[in-house]
């Protein structure tokens, strides 16, 4: 049934032909019955082996066959209702795959890593750990947000036509301190690294390439006076016997997670859940938007190189990856300046030139991503002033005494070239 709701041409009536009543119902019914019941073929020699063995099957492992029988056809019964209902029937099914100390905070037991059943190479329980204490619930959480950033970050320069061998991104809380591609790894890691070096002390680093002891060293070496960097977690493709040696810390605090498909970081398509109190919100996934400087849609006012085109595609992926209200500052390949989370435009332009500046990093040349419109000239104003002459914005604004007018004045008064986004398109909103 479920191939047939996937398959192109399915109708109604050829999903309800597929539709499975029978056998369903024989598994509830055993379920129920205390029967040794078997939903998934993986067990069948499991309950095989053990009936050779003891000549019966414990009430412990009937119940457990059972529970994972009625999972089983909850997750049939739920993706007949979802089709049968256009959507208006949803809700997430998954089984326990790790089971973590606590949540976010000590106090929040019990918490667990649950999956869907799915085919993505890169979810998170297909991820193989080779080093460190057991992941935690705020490590997955960074885990899955490195996913989308550096996913996100792939397919806006495969989709401009941009082919670039190696991407590398650090985050501090979900969002992205550290971002860098180009041609050769070393230098990507530097860059990374050199956006906001405070910051990914005790962060996470997640790459589409092998990390080796030379990659190693660079993550945990490059700081001034020579000292060495922690790091709490390190994703990639591999990691070598002599990087995992040399990035390893003290009762496993940093954890090293390996998955080939990192090579090529698809994007993630399903749609994307969120309890709220009494239910859940849903929504497309993120990636059904990616930054096309080729879009009828997409204005340009003013010249671009070549340089600052690419810098725009590395800003525009981790601003639409990161916590609104954000600015995102790029300048010669990678992130100097990331201002995620603040309750007004302003402050975000603020804070990713102060963060940019801390770091020792002039923005004179940069280019800057915004995730939404200024209703105000101001917060534009505030990066024309610190030298940044390239903004990727929304258009839309229609505040009295500002809106999208006042800043196209600002843009050709200054000298500024504006790429902007239609509102109804573009905005890049994430994770409120």
């Amino acid at each position: 049934m479920e191939k047939e709701i996937a398959r192109d041409g399915s109708t109604r009536e050829s999903v309800i032909e597929l539709t499975d009543i029978g056998g369903p119902t024989l598994l509830r019914s055993a379920a129920k019955g205390g029967r040794i019941v078997i939903g998934d073929p993986a067990d069948r020699q499991c309950v095989i082996d053990k009936l050779r063995e003891f000549g019966h099957i414990s009430p412990e492992d009937r119940n457990d066959l059972a529970a994972k029988a009625e999972y089983i056809v909850a997750l049939y019964c739920l993706a007949s209702a979802r089709y049968r209902s256009g959507g208006k029937y949803d809700g997430m099914i998954g089984q326990l795959v790790q089971g973590l100390r606590y949540g976010e905070n000590p106090w929040q037991v019990p918490a667990g890593l649950f999956s869907h059943v799915t085919d993505d190479p890169l979810a998170l329980h297909r991820f193989h750990q080779v080093e460190g204490a057991p992941m935690g619930y705020v490590n997955f959480t960074d885990l899955d947000r490195l996913l989308i950033t550096i996913s996100h970050i792939v397919a806006t320069f495969a989709q401009n036509g941009r082919k670039f061998k190696y991407f590398a991104v650090g985050v501090k809380h979900g969002n992205a301190c550290g971002a860098s591609f180009g041609n050769n790894r070393l230098i990507v890691l530097r860059n990374m690294i050199r956006g906001n070096p405070r910051a990914i002390m005790g962060g996470m680093v997640i790459t589409n390439f092998t990390i080796d002891e030379q990659g190693a060293k660079v993550l945990r070496t490059s700081m001034a006076g020579g000292r060495k960097r922690i790091l709490d977690g390190v994703f990639a493709p591999d990691i070598t016997p002599e990087a995992i040696n040399y990035l390893k810390r003290p009762k496993g605090a940093c954890k090293m997670l390996v998955n080939p498909a990192l090579t090529d970081p698809t994007l993630n398509m399903a749609p994307v859940f969120r309890p709220v109190r009494g239910g859940l919100l849903r929504q497309p996934s993120y990636g059904t938007y990616i930054f096309r400087f080729n879009r009828p849609s997409v204005q340009r006012i003013g010249k671009l190189t070549r340089a600052q085109k690419d810098n725009l595609l590395l800003a525009v992926a981790i601003c639409q990856t990161s916590n609104s209200n954000t600015a995102t500052i790029v300048k010669n390949r990678m992130l100097i300046g990331n201002g995620t989370t603040r309750p007004d435009r302003v402050d975000a332009n603020e804070l990713a030139v102060d963060t940019a500046h801390e770091q020792g990093h002039g923005t004179t040349g940069a280019v800057c991503v915004n995730d939404s419109f200024f209703p105000f000239p101001d917060g534009a104003a505030a990066l024309i002033d610190d030298g940044i002459k390239v903004i990727l914005t929304v258009s839309g604004s229609v505040a009295k005494g500002g809106g999208d007018d006042a800043l196209l004045s600002l843009m050709k008064e200054t000298n500024t070239t504006l790429i902007w986004l239609p509102v109804g398109e573009g905005r890049l909103f994430f994770g409120h």
